[in-house]
């Protein structure tokens, strides 16, 4: 790739607490127009990153370059990113209109131009009509919209969101979520998102970034993440999956009576991870692993049906609404699958 296509290049970064927490030796190149989010649990060094980027905290070592210059001698407001946190920081005193011009008077644009700013900027978060109310009068999410615009006035080269909608209701969450694809596709701009959401993490990037503990677990798109997890820490932070040890022998995995192939060469034990979707249920025997029904529970248009297995523990299976008409709990099942991802014992 040539550097011109790379907006933000994290370099080796290092940040260490005395609790322990932090990140080491983070590297990660985010293109121009890309969205990229950080997701992983909390204390796993994600916002960590994104502070360091926005220049909020200083890093034990690495360097941060946006469009090819090191921003890591800068303070936060001479940087070219700019940051929308989980809480709006507003101004109550001052109006909306107030609140959004108030970074364009700082860099001494014209008043004119100001205004016509301010305007498109909020056809951009559909809040054409808000210029004139003060953010007490504002919704959460409309706060939010704002508190978004703010940061797309200052047209940032990298802009960065601290789970700018966790505190938000999940309707809205996903309406935001929509919202924040549409107005990336329309600006094209590059944006980093932490998340400790998984299903916000898939829905709207177009790569995640799975941390644990200071470290890069995994960067990919959601559909590979979500397809080919590269270890047993992804497998088991995205989506639902189950997982059952599998033993290894004559270059198979077996699990019982079915077998798989060892495509991993794995040797000795390793577990396999099936995804609830994958998992194939039938009434007879020399289809699967035997087990005993205990639980449907009918999410909408499909059901998640709970499967005793004798000797793996209790599986999951998604299937269709239709399917499970005729099944009740504690029916004898046997249960095969259409795909298995393997891993190495850890």
């Amino acid at each position: 790739m040539n550097m011109v296509q790379i907006q933000l290049s994290v370099q080796q970064l290092s940040k260490r607490y005395h609790t322990g927490e932090g990140v080491t030796s983070i590297s990660l190149d985010v293109r121009k127009g890309e969205l990229v989010t950080l997701l992983g649990p909390s204390g796993c060094g994600k916002t960590t990153v994104l502070r360091s980027i926005g220049g909020f905290l200083e890093p034990d070592s690495g360097d941060i370059l946006i469009e090819g210059v090191s921003v890591l001698k800068s303070p936060p407001e001479k940087r070219p990113t700019s940051m929308v946190f989980q809480s709006y920081n507003l101004w109550p005193h001052m109006t909306v209109f107030d609140n959004l011009a108030f970074g364009l008077k700082i860099r001494k644009m014209k008043k004119a131009d100001i205004r016509k700013a301010v305007e498109d900027v909020l056809k951009l978060v559909r809040l054409p009509d808000a210029e004139n109310k003060y953010p007490g009068q504002l919704s959460g999410g409309q706060q939010q919209r704002i508190a978004l615009a703010r940061s797309l006035l200052l047209k940032p080269a990298v802009l960065l969101l601290d789970e700018p909608f966790s505190a938000l209701d999940a309707k809205l969450r996903h309406e935001m979520r929509e919202e924040l694809r549409e107005i990336q596709a329309e600006t094209g701009l590059t944006m980093v998102f932490v998340t400790h959401d998984q299903e916000e993490a898939l829905s709207i990037s177009d790569r995640i970034v799975v941390m644990n503990h200071g470290k890069i677990e995994q960067i990919a798109s959601p559909q590979e993440i979500y397809d080919q997890p590269s270890s047993l820490y992804v497998a088991q932070f995205i989506g639902k999956m189950n997982f059952l040890k599998g033993v290894i022998s004559e270059g198979q995995v077996t699990v019982g009576k079915l077998r798989f192939s060892n495509s991993k060469s794995l040797s000795g034990g390793g577990w396999l991870a099936i995804r609830p979707e994958d998992v194939i249920m039938s009434n007879q025997e020399e289809e699967g692993l035997p087990g005993i029904v205990k639980q449907i529970m009918v999410l909408g248009h499909y059901a998640e049906v709970s499967i005793q297995l004798q000797e793996y523990g209790v599986i999951r299976a998604f299937q269709p609404r239709d399917a499970v008409k005729e099944l009740h709990s504690g029916d004898r099942i046997y249960v095969g699958f259409k795909k298995v991802i393997t891993y190495p014992e850890v």
